[in-house]
């Protein structure tokens, strides 16, 4: 466990351990979202692409005492201009009931300080449009949303009909 200035708060890079747990904040993120319907994540498929031959991205969970209660995970990308790889973080979440408490902030400013040590060029994220609270939260901590940017995603099916045409 890593402590942080937040009593009672730390943060605990997860292990295979962990997947049960991994699973229960993916979920909880989805309900936020309003997008259970989209998780088809099991226990399974996380340990496998989490903690197997291949290991796509990280976790880190934040912990209440023993109870968890938020998470980040995030992978790294890389920088053609900047000639670095990045730090992006797909998700973070803190349960309803433990927001407000600074839990999220610090699970952010962990990855900073990941990013930084891992000498990253870049820490980047996506933000819902609605989602204001957040957008507001990004901000105060110096956050740019970039604007010109448009988010292009071919998923599910649409990649193997993609890859057809190769």
């Amino acid at each position: 466990m890593i402590s942080t200035s937040i009593a009672g708060f730390k943060l605990k890079h997860a292990g295979q351990d962990d997947v049960p747990v991994i699973l229960d904040l993916i979920k909880g993120i989805a309900v936020y979202e309003k997008l259970s319907h989209e998780v088809v994540a099991t226990e399974e498929l996380l340990m496998k692409n989490l903690f197997g031959k291949h290991r796509y991205a990280e976790v880190v969970i934040g912990y209440e005492g023993d109870t968890p209660v938020g998470f980040a995970l995030f992978f790294h990308n890389f920088s053609t201009f900047k000639g670095r790889p990045g730090l992006y973080l797909e998700d973070l979440f803190v349960y309803e009931e433990y927001r407000g408490k600074g839990y999220g902030k610090a699970l952010l400013l962990y990855l900073a300080t990941l990013a930084k040590e891992r000498e990253c060029g870049r820490f980047e994220w996506v933000v819902l449009d609605w989602n204001q609270p957040a957008i507001d939260f990004y901000n105060s901590l110096g956050a740019k949303q970039m604007k010109e940017w448009i988010i292009t995603r071919v998923d599910g099916e649409d990649i193997g009909k993609l890859a057809a045409k190769f």
